[in-house]
């Protein structure tokens, strides 16, 4: 390893590991009403909204209200982008004079913004105009991660006793006190490091060879800006930020690392101060950094080792540079990729559909798991879902009623918690098997063999996980595709945070119990260690079949020099 990629592996998680506690007890502060330095600024402008909306801001909603409250929005939000990508040629912005998107890459794009997934079929810089790109799917980018952070709120409300709250006045927090002000800080980061931001239409170039370059530009600082502070992931153009334009730097190849992480780690901090549980909350992050480092160490050794079959040749010491992005190297490219991984952005600088075998199991862990901090709110309800069933699997191992945070796990939580969790593999194997088993599916895979089935099997894990990449290898925008996708993005949504948030109000209704000699602490080595195991094993049962007919099977075979093509 060298010098460069320790700095960077130590500034970046040293940031993060840094900004539990303070980011965590910000968070805390705007949603728990306390005075904050951006009330004067959204104050009277927030009163006057939820008056003429209707919103009565005091009014604390039950779990099915606030869930019936975020599926509308969400889908008014849907509704809204898909008719704006529709209108896209009647629209002012559009410099290039696309003409309108067709129905069904819109209709999947709405549902890929709409559900914080982000997951594109579409290349953006031949495709979508300027207004589309920051009026619809930039606006998109605020609202579908605030509606995750208000879920993870309410949850986390309803563990430390309080009522769930409001959706609409979290979700409209998350957007003024944390979001906005957060991604103007950041764009203007990222315009210093030479990021485009102009509503211009493209530049022409004159090549010293002959001929012309088209250089595609646009909103391009603040659309990327939101993209990685909310978890978003998708990139202003097809190359997302492996494009020089969107990720010009080593400092922004960092600062997108950091912003990532910034909120979703900052949420488990939030958890510890709401319910005095700071213990607890180390415990999890603790358990959330190591997969995080098992992740980072699983790319980048296999890619710094470099690809068998060149090695073979002679070649020993070269590093696996096909798809990879030169200028940050090895470790750069590494934290970058796995923070987009473990927080569910889902944005690249590196081409996944490149990456040796073994390196793109930590893509899919994190996305199997997707609790490796996760998505805003997301990530967090996740982790809350697994501690609730290793809670109740050390219950039946030890023959006590399970308990966690004094509230008794009984057959209600643990059936949410079941639901929650089932729906994942459902999705991802169960798409992917129907992929497998269509000739309309299969015309769609430009891969053989076991690679080709790893394209399917990213496709459906994305999309389940809502994180958005994609190994690229795939034709995305086939119809099935385009159809299939959609479905998994909305049911791996909103299934599982309405099982949550129902989970937490089954959990605010019981009575408190006190701890006693026999109560099982959630803090500590022991129970964090017995968390890690738990997190493994059940989720090595659900997915080690498939990887092994995917990426591990492609990992022998190449150590056998055989290629697919």
């Amino acid at each position: 390893m060298s010098f460069t990629t320790a700095v960077t592996w130590l500034v970046g998680l040293g940031v993060l590991f840094v900004a539990v506690k303070p980011v965590g007890g910000y968070l805390a502060r705007v949603f728990t009403a306390q005075p904050t330095v951006l009330d004067r600024v959204w104050g009277r402008p927030e009163r006057w909204l939820f008056r003429v909306s209707g919103v009565d801001p005091n009014y604390d909603m039950s779990a099915w209200e606030f869930a019936a409250a975020l599926v509308v929005t969400n889908v008014v939000l849907l509704a809204a982008v898909y008719v704006l990508l529709r209108l896209q040629v009647s629209l002012p912005f559009n410099p290039q004079h696309f003409p309108d998107v067709r129905s069904s890459i819109a209709l999947n794009t709405a549902v890929s913004f709409a559900t914080n997934t982000n997951w594109q079929a579409y290349a953006g810089e031949h495709t979508l105009s300027n207004f589309s790109q920051f009026a619809a799917l930039g606006f998109a980018q605020f609202i579908a991660p605030a509606s995750g952070v208000a879920a993870g709120v309410a949850f986390v409300r309803a563990l430390s006793g309080r009522k769930l709250g409001n959706f609409f006045v979290d979700l409209t927090r998350a957007c003024t006190r944390i979001l906005l002000p957060l991604a103007v800080l950041v764009t203007l980061v990222l315009v210093w490091q030479g990021v485009p931001e102009t509503l211009a239409g493209y530049a022409h170039a004159h090549l010293i060879t002959g001929g012309r370059q088209i250089i595609p530009r646009g909103p391009i600082a603040s659309f990327d800006a939101i993209a990685h502070l909310g978890q978003n992931g998708g990139g202003f153009t097809h190359a997302n930020s492996a494009n020089p334009l969107e990720n010009p730097t080593a400092v922004s190849n960092l600062l997108y690392a950091i912003v990532m992480g910034l909120l979703p780690v900052g949420l488990f901090g939030f958890f510890g101060i709401m319910t005095g549980r700071m213990r607890t909350a180390w415990t999890l992050t603790a358990v959330a950094g190591v997969l995080f480092l098992g992740m980072l160490v699983l790319y980048y050794v296999p890619e710094a080792a470099g690809n068998p079959v060149i090695n073979s040749l002679g070649l020993h010491g070269t590093a696996n540079w096909i798809g990879q992005e030169l200028r940050f190297g090895t470790g750069g490219s590494a934290l970058f990729t796995t923070s987009s991984m473990a927080f569910s952005t889902g944005s690249v600088a590196t081409a996944q559909d490149s990456l040796l075998p073994l390196a793109s199991l930590g893509s899919f862990f994190g996305m199997f798991v997707n609790m490796v901090f996760g998505g805003k709110g997301v990530g967090l309800l996740n982790m809350m879902m697994f501690v609730i069933l290793t809670v109740f699997l050390i219950g039946l191992m030890v023959g006590r009623t399970p308990e966690f945070l004094g509230k008794k796990i009984e057959t209600r939580e643990v059936s949410l918690a079941l639901l929650a969790f089932l729906v994942h593999p459902f999705l991802i194997l169960g798409g992917t098997a129907l992929a497998v088993y269509l000739p309309a599916a299969r015309h769609g895979v430009t891969n053989a063999g076991a690679h080709g089935l790893s394209e399917i099997l990213y496709a459906f894990t994305s999309a389940a996980a809502n994180n958005g990449s994609a190994f690229a290898g795939l034709h995305a925008a086939l119809p099935f595709y385009t159809a299939a996708i959609s479905m998994v993005m909305l049911i791996g949504r909103y299934v599982p945070l309405v099982a949550m948030l129902l989970l937490g109000e089954s959990l605010l209704r019981k009575r408190t119990v006190p701890e006693t000699v026999g109560t099982l602490r959630t803090d500590g080595v022991l129970f964090g260690g017995v968390l890690l195991t738990s997190v493994i094993i059940v989720n090595a049962l659900a997915f080690f079949p498939v990887i092994a007919l995917g990426p591990l099977a492609e990992h022998y075979l190449l150590m056998a020099h055989h290629l697919f093509s």
